[in-house]
């Protein structure tokens, strides 16, 4: 999606938020490696879409610092304004509308029981009016593969297949700027202007620092049987996900 169009961002729907640069109230760090970083406006997205049955028209495609997608501003025919997530193949001046069932138009929204199988949605419902919460990153896409006893099972770009009741919502195609994945940075303050400070190798640290180091100045190996985060938990290729309610859902596991 290379026409974005060229204005300013709708003022009413921009927030901005004090850099933490990782830390707490306390100054500690709890999330390492953030910091700096150019200025920017968080944009208000729209994930519910709580518009129901009111007609919306696309007037502008715009570039949110805050996502890997490009977003859309949509005005509805009651005179309110509001972003979404930008689906490929949308278009300025286009048209939308969220519906328990309305047609298959990139942007559109309605009840997954009303989509057809092989339809490819986007910014899905897990819990009934808490507004989408899957598949919201750029180029992503879920497919519609089954419908049975009230739950309709999806296909995730994981190729995780699990089920989600029926009278939730998606949003009709996958989402926009596919071509993010193979963006190169090119430099390094490119990634500062994202907040991301530099991460050192543990291997290159003091044992007092992290498990790996002390061991040569980084030039040989860690001398343990698997890898450790700095705080001593095994890493790489270990289970982090914690076993869920939301298990009985998933029919098949992500490879």
């Amino acid at each position: 999606m290379k026409n974005l169009t060229k204005k300013e961002p709708e003022k009413k729907l921009l927030l901005s938020f004090k850099k933490r640069a990782g830390r707490s109230r306390s100054g500690e760090v709890t999330i390492r490696h953030r910091g700096g970083g150019a200025k920017r406006l968080y944009r208000i997205i729209d994930f519910g879409q709580e518009k129901i049955n009111i007609p919306g028209k696309v007037i502008a495609l715009e570039y949110d610092p805050y996502h890997t997608a490009y977003i859309a501003l949509i005005q509805y025919r009651d005179g309110e304004k509001r972003y979404i997530l930008a689906p490929q193949d949308l278009k300025v001046e286009d048209e939308i509308l969220i519906a328990e069932k309305t047609e298959l138009r990139p942007g559109s929204r309605m009840k997954l029981k009303n989509i057809p199988t092989g339809t490819l949605i986007h910014n899905i419902e897990i819990l009934l009016g808490q507004g989408g919460k899957l598949v919201r990153g750029a180029g992503t896409s879920a497919k519609v593969l089954a419908r049975e006893g009230g739950y309709v099972q999806i296909e995730m770009s994981s190729k995780e297949i699990r089920k989600i009741y029926e009278e939730c919502f998606a949003s009709i195609g996958a989402v926009s700027h596919p071509e993010h994945r193979f963006e190169i940075f090119g430099k390094a303050g490119r990634v500062r202007y994202l907040r991301r400070r530099p991460i050192v190798r543990g291997a290159a640290m003091n044992p007092m620092d992290h498990p790996h180091g002390g061991r040569g100045g980084g030039k040989r190996p860690i001398g343990l049987k698997y890898p450790k985060t700095p705080w001593g938990k095994p890493a790489r290729g270990v289970k982090t996900r914690k076993r869920k309610n939301t298990d009985k859902y998933i029919i098949k596991r992500r490879k």
